[in-house]
């Protein structure tokens, strides 16, 4: 049994930032725990993943690629006193438009986000590894995925297991819940259980990201923009619906696209054969310089057990901000939400992890 003050569940941007605010304030007194081998939950990366792609050091990314630091302040703050190297999404050109699968793309003036769209050098991921590099290494813990909350006055007593099954506890004063309220609701044990209506909230609030797939294809040169293009496509066709640029800032040559496909229906077919449609459809778009990759991913994220639950399979499309926590009971001033989608202002985007942690830790 171990003791802490703070004990912060997942090691994504908000439980790693969450634990960088707790050390700017001194409090020292704190474990991360993880489920996953790796740190970052939805920001992953090709080159902190299987089968490894190296472009060196210049990572894909496999989640949230973008934000937008005009108006997400609070990000753009963070960004700077970790002293990570922003640029541009790449939008200068024309853009394509898949209209029916027996019409040729049509070509069209691009959109250009106003204001920019923008990425961090080497990658989103950089920020993951700028926060843990900034952090006790020994008070973060992966490959624990915590099981059970039991409230046993004074303290929380947090159960934890790991791939073998050997299990873990900590007993802690509060405790932060950086994972996405439905998968909180579903894969963790409360005693006493929460509330109805606070459960019920946390059931109904949709994962962002966890119906979706993310397709990115590396070529050794964006041929793309020689022909005038910005990479930018919208398809009814698909598989993919929309496609971006996704070039790094050291100059490797990608395009990535959201595909489509319902989750359902992506379980039916195989990888490959996902990944050989894509790449069809990159062809069709593009040309034949699209159908020779020098390599490909897909990522999957309705297939990851520690972001997406049999509910998150399709979105709603209804986002409601639910309670950070809950307000009467056992649990009140015990058990505090701040994962992105308890954002009131940014729901679901990496700012939001931001917005929904500084909230969450206002009275720490």
């Amino acid at each position: 049994m171990q003791n802490v003050r703070v004990a912060i569940v997942g090691a994504g941007l908000a439980g790693l930032y969450a634990a960088y605010v707790l050390e700017k304030k001194g409090i020292k007194d704190y474990v991360v725990l993880e489920a996953r081998g790796i740190l970052g939950g939805r920001i992953a990366s090709t080159i902190h993943s299987e089968g490894q792609f190296d472009v060196s050091g210049e990572g894909f990314d496999l989640g949230p690629a973008w934000f937008w630091p005009a108006f997400q302040t609070d990000m753009a703050r963070l960004v700077d006193e970790l002293e990570l190297e922003t640029f541009e999404q790449f939008e200068t050109g024309d853009m394509l438009l898949e209209r029916a699968a027996n019409q040729p793309p049509e070509r069209t003036a691009g959109y250009v986000n106003s204001p920019p769209s923008m990425r961090i050098a080497g990658g989103m991921y950089a920020l993951i590894d700028a926060l843990y590099q900034r952090l006790d290494p020994a008070r973060v813990v992966t490959g624990q995925t915590v099981r059970r909350l039991r409230f046993s006055e004074p303290c929380i007593e947090l159960l934890s297991e790991d791939a073998e099954g050997q299990t873990l506890s900590y007993n802690a004063d509060h405790v932060l819940l950086a994972m996405p309220p439905r998968l909180v609701e579903s894969q963790l044990t409360f005693s006493p259980a929460l509330p109805d209506e606070l459960a019920r909230q946390w059931q109904a609030t949709d994962t962002w990201m966890a119906p979706h797939a993310k397709y990115i294809a590396v070529f050794d040169q964006p041929f793309w923009r020689e022909q005038g293009l910005s990479g930018e496509a919208r398809s009814a066709v698909g598989p993919m619906v929309e496609i971006h640029d996704a070039s790094t800032q050291g100059g490797k040559a990608a395009l990535f696209g959201f595909l489509g496909v319902p989750a359902d229906v992506r379980r039916r077919v195989s990888e490959e054969e996902l990944i050989t449609a894509c790449r069809t459809q990159f062809g069709r778009l593009f040309g034949s310089q699209a159908e020779n990759p020098e390599a490909e991913f897909i990522k999957d994220w309705a297939k990851e057990v520690y972001t997406a639950t049999d509910t998150d399979q399709s979105a709603s499309g209804d986002h409601p901000v639910p309670a950070l926590s809950p307000s009467s009971g056992a649990w009140a001033n015990r058990l505090t939400g701040v994962g992105s989608e308890w954002s009131r202002e940014f729901t679901g985007y990496l700012a939001g992890a931001i917005d929904a942690t500084n909230r969450g830790l206002a009275s720490f």
